[in-house]
């Protein structure tokens, strides 16, 4: 259940409409997800959180498309967002995710929230090996 009506008309706001006029481009489609749909009751906004997206998911960079892309799962997954998990894991098959490699993914998010959890139970000591700022004290 939303905490707010998807806006009636957005785009009648000039600037929604640059933005999703940007996304589209960006995106090479058409269609202007929910989450931006929502975002455009406030232009400010939708304008900055577009902006940080787009440099961050659709420039290239050091890290390859895919690999944002299930960065951004496992982020969302241990958010509890289901919708980022959906709208992430269709981007990430857009962008070459083979069952296999999700099946995969999926195991090790798994593995790491176990041990992530064992760690944090037992309040494990962080080795000096692991600590880059060991050397500087």
């Amino acid at each position: 259940m939303s905490t707010r009506q998807l806006p009636a008309s957005p785009e009648d706001d000039p600037r929604v409409r640059a933005v999703f006029d940007d996304i589209r481009t960006t995106r090479n489609t058409e269609y202007i997800n929910n989450l931006w749909r929502m975002l455009a009751f406030d232009p400010a906004l939708l304008e900055n959180t577009w902006q940080e997206v787009k440099h961050l998911m659709a420039t290239p960079s050091h890290l390859d498309p895919l690999t944002k892309e299930l960065v951004y799962i496992a982020v969302s997954i241990t958010n509890a967002c289901g919708y980022c998990v959906h709208s992430h894991t269709t981007a990430a098959r857009a962008k070459g995710m083979t069952d296999a490699q999700h099946a995969e993914f999926l195991s090790i998010v798994g593995l790491a929230a176990k041990t992530n959890q064992l760690a944090t139970a037992l309040q494990v000591p962080v080795d000096a090996v692991f600590d880059a700022g060991a050397g500087l004290r």
